[in-house]
């Protein structure tokens, strides 16, 4: 059974970072794209970021390009979300899930980290 646990999330200023951390066991993770998603309060989830397994290609969500950078390392089974110049829009509960981006809604997927921006 696939576990993922999201940790990193915290409160920031608005222009500040955070980096996210989304720890995996229970599946091969080598063999998996991964996601990033988010969920503003009382909405759907949000597509962020999608990696593939191998990491050759990164993709962005039109809000978050040029300031979020996603990565993984497949030596420890964990996908990473760094997140910079950070905006009061960003503030979410954020989810890696597994899978690529068609599986954002649905993939198995951790309890989240949440992220607030506020100044």
């Amino acid at each position: 059974e696939a576990h993922l646990v999201e940790s990193g999330g915290g409160s920031v200023q608005p222009g500040g970072s955070l980096k996210l951390s989304c720890a995996t066991s229970g599946f091969i993770f080598t063999m998996y794209s991964m996601t990033w998603v988010r969920q503003f309060p009382g909405k759907g989830l949000e597509w962020v970021s999608s990696i593939t397994s191998a990491g050759e290609s990164k993709t962005y969500a039109e809000a978050v390009q040029g300031r979020f950078t996603i990565s993984r390392d497949n030596a420890l089974n964990t996908v990473y979300l760094q997140m910079n110049e950070l905006k009061s829009e960003d503030t979410a509960l954020y989810y890696c899930v597994r899978g690529p981006r068609s599986r954002s809604s649905d993939g198995p997927r951790g309890q989240g980290t949440q992220v607030t921006v506020s100044s």
